[in-house]
C-alpha cells in the first residue's frame, strides 16, 4: 500500500501549555492514526515564537516518523496555508478586572483575523475546532469571517466537559470510564453548559444499560454532578494556578479523532456546531449538541431524545447566554 500524503495541521497558541501536550498526542499518530503523516504550523504571537522554536527543537528530538515538517510564525497567512486541520487554542485570556465585554472585544479581534485568513489561504475543506475561549462565540466569528468555508467545517470543544462529566459518573458507579457512553453537553462551554447523563449508558458484564437504572440518585444527577462539571476548570485552577492543559489537551485531540474517523456504532459525542433550530434552540449560534460522525466526517446532530422541563429549563438558560455573547459580537463587528 502507497504511503499516504502528509497533512498540514495549524495548531495556534503553538508555543502555549495545551499545545506541548496537544502535539505529542498528534506526532505519536494518537490523533489521526499510525500511518498519517503530518506537517505542523505553529500560529503565535511575536513574543511567544521563542518558545515555539524549543517545541520545535522537542519535536525534532523525539525522532518520530510521522512528523514531516514544523513551521513556526505569527503570520496567520502563513499559518494556516493550505491546512486541513486548523486547532485554534489560541485567544486572549480574561484578566483581573475584565469586564466580559472586554474580553469578548479582544478575542471578536482575533477570530475576525483568524477567520479571514482561513477563507482567503486554507483548503475549503478545512476542519476547524475552536478552544480558545469563550469558544463558542469566537467559533461564531471565525466563522462569519470565512464564507467560502461550509459553516459545518466549524466546530467548538465542549469535549473536555464530556470527559469531565463521564470521569464523574464513572467515580459514582465504581466503574472504568470506558464503560460509560452518551453523556452529553449542551450550549456554551461555560458556567451555564447543561450536563446531562438522562441519555447516558453504562456496560455492565457486557451488557449496555441505560445509567439512570444503575445511578437511581436523581438528587445528584441535578445538582452536585451538573455543578461539579460546570465548576471543574475554575476548580483545577485554584488548585494548580494554571488551567487545564492536559486533560484539555486530551479532549482536542478526542474531539479532532472522532470527526477524522467517525463515531462509534451506537454512540455519540458532544461537540459545539452551528445550530440548526434543533430542541427548539433558534438556529444561528454555535451551540453544543449530541452528534454522531460518519467515516467521511460529517457530523449530524441526534434527534429525538426526550426533554423534560428541567432540561427545558437548563438547554434555554445556556441559549439564552449565547445569545448575548452573540449580539454583544455582532455589535462589535459593525462597530469597526
Amino acid at each position: 500500500m502507497a504511503a499516504k500524503a502528509p497533512i498540514k495541521v495549524c495548531i495556534t497558541g503553538g508555543g502555549g501549555q495545551i499545545a506541548y501536550s496537544l502535539l505529542l498526542e498528534i506526532a505519536t499518530g494518537k490523533v489521526f492514526g499510525p500511518d498519517q503523516p503530518v506537517t505542523l504550523h505553529l500560529l503565535d504571537i511575536e513574543p511567544a515564537l521563542e518558545k515555539c522554536n524549543g517545541v520545535i527543537m522537542e519535536l525534532e528530538d523525539l525522532a518520530l516518523s510521522l512528523v514531516r515538517g514544523v513551521i513556526a510564525t505569527a503570520d496567520p497567512n502563513v499559518g494556516f496555508a493550505d491546512v486541513d486541520v486548523a486547532l485554534l487554542l489560541g485567544a486572549f485570556p480574561r484578566l483581573k478586572g475584565m469586564e466580559r465585554k472586554d474580553l469578548l472585544a479582544k478575542n471578536n479581534a482575533i477570530f475576525q483575523a483568524h477567520g479571514k485568513a482561513i477563507d482567503t489561504v486554507a483548503k475549503k475543506t478545512v476542519k476547524v475546532v475552536v478552544v480558545g475561549n469563550p469558544c463558542n462565540t469566537n467559533a461564531l466569528t471565525c466563522m462569519k469571517n470565512a464564507p467560502s468555508i461550509p459553516k459545518e467545517n466549524f466546530t467548538c470543544l465542549t469535549r473536555l466537559d464530556q470527559n469531565r462529566a463521564k470521569a464523574q459518573l464513572a467515580a459514582k458507579l465504581g466503574v472504568s470510564v470506558s464503560q460509560i457512553s452518551n453523556v452529553i453537553i449542551w450550549g456554551n462551554h461555560s458556567g451555564t453548559q447543561f450536563p446531562d447523563a438522562r441519555h447516558a449508558t453504562v456496560e455492565i458484564d457486557g451488557v449496555k444499560q441505560p445509567l439512570t437504572t444503575v445511578l437511581s440518585d436523581d438528587a445528584w444527577i441535578k445538582s452536585e454532578f451538573i455543578s461539579t462539571v460546570q465548576q471543574r476548570g475554575a476548580a483545577v485552577i485554584k488548585a494548580r494556578g494554571l488551567s487545564s492543559a492536559m486533560s484539555a489537551a486530551k479532549a482536542i485531540g478526542d474531539h479532532t479523532r472522532d470527526w477524522w474517523f467517525g463515531t462509534a456504532p451506537g454512540e455519540f459525542t458532544s461537540m459545539g456546531v452551528i445550530c440548526d433550530g434543533s430542541y427548539n434552540i433558534p438556529a444561528g449560534v454555535i451551540y453544543s449538541f449530541p452528534v454522531t460522525i460518519d467515516s467521511a466526517g460529517k457530523w449530524t446532530i441526534v434527534q429525538g431524545l426526550a426533554q423534560d422541563d428541567f432540561a427545558t429549563e437548563k438547554m434555554e438558560a445556556t441559549y439564552k447566554e449565547l445569545s448575548e455573547e452573540a449580539t454583544a459580537a455582532a455589535e462589535l463587528a459593525a462597530a469597526q
